[in-house]
């Protein structure tokens, strides 16, 4: 069971609904691991709530107002829980990455959103939401920008990215642009922070060939997996699932170049944008 904190559940919707769960729950006489049983999860999940250190789901929600009796009480409070500046498929990682320790990244095609430039990102917006406002568009950019200065704080999570080469040389935004998001990542790639490894195309097929694929391990919970396709993502958090992930992870990294050669290759693209 997760040690309890207390909060103060004005400050925010999240620590009045995680107070509203622990409130019906200690009235039913039951502990996190009873309640969790009864609408399938963990107990430490149940732990996570109460501490408002994970987002509500709109579906376990749906069973807490059953089995408590509550009409439609964590349903409505979980609207307001979940209002986000990212899309809502995605707004839970976004939200993890926060407290990650480590996050190791897979990206077949595009350059991963925490590396992106705003340039870069405000392409790649566009083009995947052609009817988007100009409005709607910047939000997900501004959102996109912040989720960056996780590496700011000190305590920040380390980060392992292999990127395909294909996503070095998909044209996103124009030359200047790729030319400015390469120089970006090996930026990145030459700090304390992260590693960056290039998967080339001459390695043939992989397991991640269809999406984006984010592993995240955590200080005080159990290491879990994001994966993301077109306009949708999940979690995944059952352990032999997120094990079969991280071998599949270890496969593409053993395949990748290593960290030096793969910062070569992209400068040399790099440059290759230039005369474009």
């Amino acid at each position: 069971m997760m040690q309890q904190r207390d909060l103060d559940p004005y400050n925010s919707p999240r620590e009045f609904y995680g107070a509203e769960v622990r409130r019906e729950r200690e009235r039913q006489g039951w502990s996190q691991d009873t309640l969790g049983e009864k609408v399938f999860c963990s107990g430490t999940y149940i732990g996570q709530l109460e501490a408002a250190t994970r987002r509500p789901q709109y579906d376990l929600s749906k069973l807490l107002d059953g089995i408590f009796g509550t009409g439609e009480h964590f349903q409505r409070l979980c609207r307001l829980v979940r209002k986000s500046k990212h899309a809502d498929y995605f707004a839970d990682a976004a939200e993890l990455e926060q407290r990650a320790k480590t996050i190791s990244e897979y990206a077949p095609m595009l350059v991963p959103g925490l590396l992106q430039t705003e340039a870069y990102a405000r392409a790649l917006t566009k083009a995947t939401l052609p009817y988007a406002s100009t409005e709607e568009i910047e939000r997900y950019v501004r959102g996109r920008m912040e989720r960056q200065k996780v590496f700011e704080a000190p305590t920040g999570p380390l980060l392992w990215e292999v990127i395909h080469e294909a996503a070095l040389r998909v044209p996103v935004g124009g030359p200047e642009v790729m030319r400015e998001q390469l120089l970006r990542l090996v930026e990145v790639g030459r700090s304390s922070r992260a590693l960056v490894q290039v998967h080339p195309s001459s390695a043939g097929p992989h397991p991640f060939m269809m999406g984006v694929v984010s592993l995240m391990t955590f200080t005080d919970a159990p290491r879990l997996v994001y994966v993301e396709g077109p306009h949708s993502g999940q979690l995944v958090e059952e352990p032999a699932l997120v094990d079969r992930y991280q071998a599949s992870y270890d496969l593409a990294r053993a395949a990748a170049l290593p960290p030096e050669a793969s910062l070569t290759l992209i400068e040399s693209v790099a440059e290759d944008w230039a005369k474009s």
